[in-house]
């Protein structure tokens, strides 16, 4: 049978059964306890803003997603502004809520992830549905934390392969792209991660 060591001590852990949601549950003296992550609820058609207010349109066809200047009707009326965050639940919530995020695009489903290309960490949307089941290792995972202790509508989403990697947007030509950016230190305020939901 499996073992657990959790402050020096051995305890025996046994899987007793397959919940809602994939959720696995353990028993130990008889307190169920759900693992790390299984899907807990989904927050449907949300629109992300940044600092100056524009919108995070994604365009699957050009391998991009950019804040833009849109107006209330073309928010509206829209694709590729409506996403669905996908909520998890966890046993380690001080590492910040672990999130998904899918959006719908002509009728083709997308969801975030993150990929190794030359070295660099960047980030892409693929076709098809966020994954049920989570492996040990995720590139389509991120913690929301809040921005700042007193700010409570303001979120950043820290890459949860890579610890102090923060989504962001990078100013590039007349875009504002979506990107991976490092955090200097913890006690940093950067405008460029910030996400009004």
């Amino acid at each position: 049978m499996p073992r657990a060591k959790m402050s020096g001590e051995y305890i025996l852990v046994c899987a007793v059964q397959l919940g809602k949601n994939f959720c696995l549950y353990f028993t130990d003296d008889d307190e169920l306890e759900c693992d790390a992550l299984c899907k807990e609820k989904i927050l449907q058609q949300r629109v992300f803003r940044n600092a100056n207010s524009q919108l995070l349109v994604v365009q699957p066809d050009l391998d991009m997603a950019a804040f833009e200047d849109v107006t209330d009707q073309e928010m509206k009326s829209g694709s590729g502004m409506h996403f669905n965050i996908h909520c998890y639940k966890t046993t380690t919530p001080s590492a910040g809520l672990p999130v998904a995020f899918s959006i719908q695009i002509k009728n083709k489903n997308y969801y975030m992830c993150c990929e190794k290309e030359f070295g660099k960490t960047i980030v892409r949307f693929r076709e098809g549905e966020v994954p049920t089941e989570i492996p040990c290792e995720s590139n389509f995972i991120f913690f929301k934390k809040t921005f700042t202790s007193c700010s409570s509508k303001a979120f950043k989403f820290e890459y949860s392969l890579e610890q102090g990697m923060f989504l962001a947007f990078e100013k590039e030509g007349y875009l504002r792209k979506l990107i991976l950016k490092k955090m200097a230190n913890e006690d940093e305020v950067d405008e460029t991660m910030k996400f009004l939901a």
